[in-house]
C-alpha cells in the first residue's frame, strides 16, 4: 500500500493546478525515486506476463470461434472495407431477432483489426490482438497510478491488476467477447477520472477515450461511463475555477477540455453516422430498449444495491489467486451481503477520516488531495454502479456485473492507503512530538508496505503464469465439433458435391440446432468465408451476420445445412441432401447424454413444467436458462450441452427441406 509520501507525487511532475501542496517537502524527505518509466515498465512486465504466456499456449490446438466470437471475426475482416462496421456487436437489445439492436459502437473492432491482420488474420490472431489491447490497458493504468502517487501507488495498482487478472481468468482475457473487452480499460477509466478529480486535467482525454471504449463495446458501461465522466467533468470545472481568471493555468485547463471534447466527438462519429442514415438507428434502438419501452422490467433499486454489495467482497479477490477465473463462474457468485456491508462500512470510515483531515488542513498525507480524490471517485463508482445494476433487465447474467470487481479493488486500495497515512500521522515522533523519530519510523512502514505489495505482485504473477500454460480457448467442445466438420465441408464444396459449384457458387448456411441455438452455424459461415467462399445466412439473421452477408436459400447455389440431435434423421431421409461431414460422440458419451436427458425430463415434469419437455430435445440451451428450472436440472442440462450430440453437415439444393 502507499507510503506516507504518496500525499505528494514521488516522481517530479510539471507544475499546474494539480500540484500537491507538499510536493517539495516530500521530494526532500525521500531518497531519489527510480524513473517513472522504469517502474511502469517493470510492473507491466510482471502483470502482463501471464497474458503473454497464455497467448502462446493458445496457438495449439486450432480454435474455431462460434456465435459472438465468429460474429466478431467477421466484423474485423470488414474494418477498412466499404462494409466497415459503424456499431458494435449484436446484444440482447430489442423485441426480436429481426429487430435486434447492437452495442453502441465499433471502437473495439477498430482497435483489434490492425493487430488481427498483423498477426495473420487467423482465429488465434484475434486472441493475440485482444491480449495486446489488454496489455495497453495495464500500461495505461500503471502509468496513471505512477503519475498520481509514485512508485508505491503504482505497485498497489499492479497488485490490484494481478488479482483482477487471476479472478477474471486467462480464458476470459484472451477472447475478444464484448463483455470482457472493457474489463481492464474500466480500471483505466477509474484511474483517469481520479487524476482529473485531483486537478490533473491533462488526463481528461484519457478518461474520455477509455470511457468511450467501454461504453461502445458493452452497453452496461454506457451509464457507468457517463457517471464517471460527470465526476471527471466536475474535477475539470473545479480546476478551472481554482485557477486565476486570465491565467495560463486556466487556459491550460480549457485546452485539455477542448482536447477531450475533440477526442469524444471523433470516437463517436461512427455510431452517430449509423443513427443518421438508418431508421430508427441503433442508438435509438438502445434508448427504446433501456428507457423508452423495455421488453422486461428492471430488477430495481433494492436488488441493484444487493448485487453491488455481494461484489464488495475483498475475500473473493484473494481467492482468485487460488482459483483462476473464480470471478466469472456463475456458480461461484457470492451470495452473502455481510462481507460487502462490512467492507463498505470500513471504507466509509476511512473516507470520513480522510475528508476530516482535509477539512482541518492536516499536515499529514491523510488529507491529501490525491487520497481524498480517490475516495470521491470510489464513491461515484459505487453510486453509478448500484444504479446500473438496478437497471438490469431480465436475467442477472454474471457478465453484466464483472466490472464491479474493479471498483472493489480500487476501494481496497483507498482503504489501505488511508490506513498507511493514519499510521504515519500517529507515528512516534509525529506532529505532536515534534517529528524527532518520524524519519526513522517512516522508512520501516514504507519498506514493509512496499515489500508486501511486491511479494503480492510477484507471487500472483507467478501463479497466473503457471496456470497460463494450460489456458484453453472458449467453448472448446463447440470448437472441436466445428473443427471436425469444417475440413470435409470445405473439400466437398470445392469438389462440387451435390448442388455445390465450387468457389464460383454462393452458399446459404442454415442450421437445425437442438442444443446451442445456432452457435456453430455462425462459426460455419465464418470458416467458409475464411476459406474464400461466398457464404452467408438468411435475412432473419441479418443483424448477427451483417446485411452484406445475407444470402437467402432461394438465391443461393446450394444450401449448407448444419444439423444435430433429432434433426439428423430428417435430413438423412431427404434424397437430395448429401451428407458431407459428421461427428459422432463415443458410445459412453451418448449413453451419459441419454441418462441425463431422461433425468431432466423427470425433473421438469416433477416441477410441473411440461412446456419445457419439448425444449429439452429442440432448444436445450433455452430450457437450461429458464428461471423456473431447478438448479439440479440446470446442472444436468449444462453437462448435456458439454457432451454434445451427433452432428452433421449436408449440402442441399435451394428449396430442399425435410
Amino acid at each position: 500500500m502507499p507510503s506516507v509520501g504518496t500525499r505528494a507525487v514521488e516522481f517530479p511532475r510539471a507544475p499546474g493546478p494539480d500540484a500537491d501542496e507538499h510536493a517539495v517537502d516530500q521530494q526532500r524527505s525521500h531518497p531519489r525515486s527510480p524513473p517513472r518509466w522504469l517502474v511502469v515498465t517493470g510492473l507491466a512486465a510482471l502483470v502482463g506476463l501471464p497474458l503473454i504466456v497464455a497467448t502462446m499456449a493458445l496457438r495449439r490446438p486450432h480454435w474455431y470461434p462460434v456465435l459472438d466470437l465468429a460474429m466478431t471475426e467477421m466484423r474485423l475482416r470488414d474494418v477498412g472495407t466499404r462494409h466497415t462496421p459503424l456499431i458494435g456487436l449484436p446484444g440482447r437489445i430489442g423485441p426480436s431477432l429481426a429487430e435486434q439492436g447492437s452495442h453502441p459502437g465499433p471502437l473495439s473492432f477498430y482497435l483489434l483489426a490492425p493487430l488481427y491482420r498483423v498477426f495473420g488474420s487467423s482465429a488465434w490472431s484475434m486472441q493475440a490482438a485482444t491480449v495486446v489491447v489488454h496489455l495497453a490497458a495495464v500500461v495505461a493504468a500503471l502509468a496513471l497510478a505512477a503519475r498520481r502517487g509514485g512508485a508505491q501507488v503504482a505497485l498497489a495498482v499492479a497488485a490490484a491488476m494481478v488479482f483482477l487478472i487471476a479472478g477474471y481468468g486467462l480464458t476470459v482475457l484472451t477472447q475478444p467477447w464484448n463483455p470482457y473487452m472493457p474489463l481492464l480499460w474500466w480500471v483505466v477509466l477509474l484511474l483517469a477520472a481520479w487524476s482529473v478529480v485531483c486537478g490533473d486535467v491533462a488526463m481528461l482525454p484519457v478518461a474520455v477515450a477509455a470511457g468511450s471504449l467501454c461504453a461502445q463495446t458493452h452497453v452496461p458501461y454506457l451509464g457507468l461511463a457517463v457517471g464517471l465522466g460527470a465526476a471527471a467533468a466536475a474535477g475539470a470545472l473545479a480546476a478551472w475555477r481554482r485557477a486565476p481568471a486570465g491565467s495560463a493555468s486556466r487556459r491550460n485547463v480549457a485546452r485539455w477540455v477542448a482536447g477531450a471534447l475533440a477526442v469524444g466527438v471523433a470516437l463517436w462519429v461512427p455510431p452517430l453516422v449509423d443513427q443518421a442514415i438508418n431508421d430508427p438507428g441503433n442508438l435509438r434502438a438502445i434508448y427504446d430498449h433501456l428507457l423508452g419501452s423495455p421488453t422486461e422490467e428492471p430488477v430495481g433499486v433494492v436488488r441493484g444495491v444487493e448485487l453491488a454489495l455481494v461484489r464488495l467482497n475483498a475475500g473473493r479477490l484473494v481467492e482468485a489467486l487460488r482459483t483462476e477465473g473464480s470471478l466469472v463462474k456463475p456458480s461461484a457468485a457470492p451470495g452473502s451481503l455481510l462481507p460487502g456491508i462490512a467492507l463498505l462500512a470500513v471504507w466509509a470510515a476511512a473516507a470520513a477520516v480522510s475528508l476530516r483531515a482535509r477539512y482541518r488542513r492536516s499536515a499529514s498525507s491523510l488529507g491529501s488531495r490525491a487520497l481524498v480524490g480517490l475516495h470521491l471517485v470510489v464513491a461515484a463508482a459505487l453510486l453509478v454502479g448500484a444504479s446500473s445494476m438496478g437497471r438490469i433487465l431480465g436475467l442477472e447474467w454474471f457478465y453484466l456485473m464483472l466490472w464491479a470487481w474493479g471498483v472493489t479493488a480500487l476501494l481496497v486500495l483507498a482503504v489501505g492507503w488511508t490506513v498507511a497515512a493514519a499510521i504515519d500521522a500517529g507515528a512516534p515522533g509525529g506532529k505532536a512530538a515534534g517529528g524527532g523519530n518520524r524519519r526513522r519510523f517512516r522508512p520501516r512502514v514504507v519498506g514493509a508496505a512496499t515489500l508486501g505489495l511486491l511479494v503480492a505482485v510477484v507471487a500472483g504473477s507467478a501463479a497466473s503464469t503457471a496456470d497460463a500454460v494450460d489456458t484453453e480457448p472458449p467453448e472448446p467442445h463447440l470448437s472441436r465439433t466445428l473443427g471436425a466438420l469444417v475440413p470435409d465441408t470445405v473439400a466437398a464444396l470445392e469438389r462440387g458435391v451435390g448442388a455445390a459449384a465450387g468457389r464460383e457458387g454462393r452458399y446459404s448456411v442454415i442450421w437445425n440446432d437442438a442444443l446451442h441455438f445456432g452457435s456453430q452455424g455462425y462459426g460455419m459461415v465464418n470458416e467458409l468465408e475464411r476459406a474464400g467462399f461466398d457464404a452467408g445466412a438468411p435475412s432473419a439473421f441479418h443483424v448477427p451476420i451483417t446485411d452484406h452477408r445475407v444470402i437467402e436459400p432461394d438465391d443461393a447455389t446450394a444450401v449448407v445445412v448444419l444439423a444435430n440431435g433429432g434433426h439428423l434423421a430428417r435430413w438423412r431421409a431427404l434424397p437430395e441432401a448429401v451428407e458431407v461431414a459428421s461427428v459422432e460422440p463415443r458410445a459412453s458419451v451418448r449413453a451419459e447424454f441419454a441418462r441425463l436427458r431422461a433425468a431432466v425430463i423427470d425433473d421438469v415434469r416433477a416441477d410441473e413444467l411440461d412446456d419445457l419437455v419439448s425444449m429439452v430435445d429442440g432448444n436445450l440451451f433455452g430450457a437450461s436458462i429458464d428461471e423456473r428450472v431447478s438448479e439440479r436440472a440446470q446442472r444436468r442440462m449444462a453437462r448435456m450441452l458439454e457432451l454434445g450430440a451427433p452432428t452433421a453437415v449436408f449440402i442441399a439444393p435451394p428449396g430442399a427441406s425435410p
